[in-house]
């Protein structure tokens, strides 16, 4: 692919203020980005150090100060311009998502239309930061609420979404009057970088420095900086549960603000009735979808056991079809796992999952047969109180669990530690709203008759439990970017006081 239109090079720098050129980082250690599906070298990137970091948050801070009196629909003209830019380079993007990140050719033009989406959502919103009115007790008082920005956000992003969750933060922040200090997965470094050229273009085009910025450096020494940095108020994290736990308590002892998006382990209901047209499909792409490196991938299936069988089996059929391997092809439904590591979680996964009484249905071995990091999507018949269960593999293991009655199915169904996204396949309205009701599922994404995985971007994203509480993307989580002010203006020529107070002066 031509890496080259997206200004990415045989060496690249790891840390740019935007606007301006590439830090020179060549004193420093670099590392190579391999591409899972080939394990052919990509590129080098020579990693940022303290002192980088140093210059990108005071360029940071500088750049606040002009971006936040911007008029806030000015903001949101910066953001149309990136967005004609993701359009232009959307095939050459989608590419190098597939070819450094996995995912198949068609899911990685998906996640640059989630940026062009997103941005289009940034733009409309950038006239609709309201605040509300409301009457004051006092005679002759007026009361509002209005919303500043807050200044630097870090934005800490995961090798599975390597450039859309960056864009959910980044294009809300900004248009907010925030600027951004990105730190992207080692694992996916080029995909940033391609990103951060994009941006430079548009900065400097409109004349604009350190409102979008990159750092690339290990999480021992760039991602403690920025955690533990009183400058940047609000860090926005997606990753593991266990990394989340570090940020939150790195970031709350000194009262900063997180937006948390972290493990999932994302169940689907299947009712009696249910429509066994939608249910296959939805499971197989939820499950196999990105080789089940999704935080919404489907991992849980509870099935009723008067229907187990037809619906187990007709998985093992789906998931015969499913062809495996170069995921820039475009027949190819299921590209490979990051990296080796991820290929050893899979197989450990699977043998404590037999080891605690699961049965394998279909798949379970590495494919030995092709170069890079594939293996075959696993389903395994399972009960919900295996340790191996409750937990979050990120890989594509499908864990079918019997059950009796409704009320049955949604306990085991919540009883996890997680909980981002969860369905129910029912025609039956009673079992439908129960399930999205208060004592139906408990994720932060319940759907009806549509799979876990694969949410748009107009909706608040995010989870609750140990998915971290975090709110992204639509809706009003533009809240969480900016600061709320209640102002309140006397236009009296007397001084009352609230609750009817008096407070009398000689």
């Amino acid at each position: 692919m031509n890496l080259e239109s997206l200004g990415i090079k045989k060496i690249n720098s790891g840390a740019c203020i935007g606007g301006k050129k590439w830090i020179d980082c060549s004193k420093n250690k670099s590392f190579t980005s391999y591409s899972p599906g080939s394990l052919d070298r990509i590129s080098d990137v020579q990693i940022a150090d303290k002192a980088i970091y140093s210059d990108i948050v005071l360029a940071s801070q500088k750049a606040f100060k002009s971006w936040r009196m911007l008029p806030a629909p000015k903001r949101g003209e910066l953001i149309y311009q990136i967005s004609l830019k993701l359009r232009q380079h959307k095939d050459s993007l989608g590419s190098l998502i597939s070819y450094e990140m996995g995912k198949i050719k068609s899911e990685g033009d998906g996640e640059v239309q989630e940026m062009i989406d997103l941005a289009d959502f940034a733009v409309g919103l950038s006239r609709q930061l309201y605040g509300l009115t409301m009457h004051s007790e006092r005679p002759n008082h007026r009361m509002y609420e209005q919303w500043h920005p807050l200044g630097i956000v870090g934005v800490i992003t995961a090798f599975n979404f390597p450039m859309a969750v960056w864009a959910w933060n980044a294009f809300i922040a900004a248009v907010c009057g925030d600027v951004v200090i990105w730190k992207p997965s080692l694992k996916t470094p080029l995909c940033a970088i391609a990103v951060q050229n994009i941006c430079n273009e548009v900065l400097i085009e409109n004349g604009y420095k350190g409102i979008f910025n990159l750092i690339i450096g290990e999480d021992s020494n760039i991602g403690e900086e920025i955690v533990s940095d009183r400058r940047i108020p609000l860090i926005s994290a997606t990753g593991s549960t266990k990394m989340g736990k570090i940020v939150a308590q790195k970031v709350g002892s000194r009262l900063g603000k997180t937006i948390l998006e972290l493990g999932g382990n994302n169940g689907i209901i299947v009712d009696e009735d249910s429509n066994l047209d939608l249910v296959i499909p939805a499971i197989v792409f939820g499950a196999v979808g990105t080789a089940g490196q999704r935080c919404t991938s489907t991992r849980r299936v509870f099935i009723h056991k008067n229907q187990f069988n037809l619906i187990s089996n007709k998985l093992v059929a789906a998931y015969k079809q499913v062809k495996i391997g170069d995921p820039l092809l475009p027949d190819t439904l299921m590209g490979p796992l990051i990296d080796k590591d991820a290929v050893n979680g899979y197989l450990n996964a699977i043998e404590n999952a037999l080891s605690q009484g699961g049965e394998l249905l279909y798949g379970g071995s590495k494919l030995e047969s092709l170069k890079g990091s594939f293996v075959e999507p696993a389903i395994i018949k399972a009960e919900s109180h295996f340790e191996i269960v409750k937990q979050e593999t990120f890989a594509p293991i499908l864990y079918l669990i019997e059950y009796e009655n409704m009320d049955e199915a949604i306990k085991e169904h919540n009883n996890v530690s997680q909980g981002l996204s969860s369905s129910i396949f029912t025609n039956n309205v009673i079992n439908s709203e129960k399930f999205l009701s208060a004592m139906g599922s408990d994720c932060g994404i319940a759907n009806v008759n549509i799979g876990t995985s694969g949410a748009e971007i107009g909706g608040a994203f995010g989870g609750e439990k140990d998915t971290g509480g975090g709110r992204e993307s639509g809706s009003d989580s533009w809240k969480a970017y900016m600061r709320r002010q209640t102002n309140t203006v006397n236009w009296s020529l007397d001084l009352p006081l609230a609750q009817g107070i008096k407070f009398n002066l000689e």
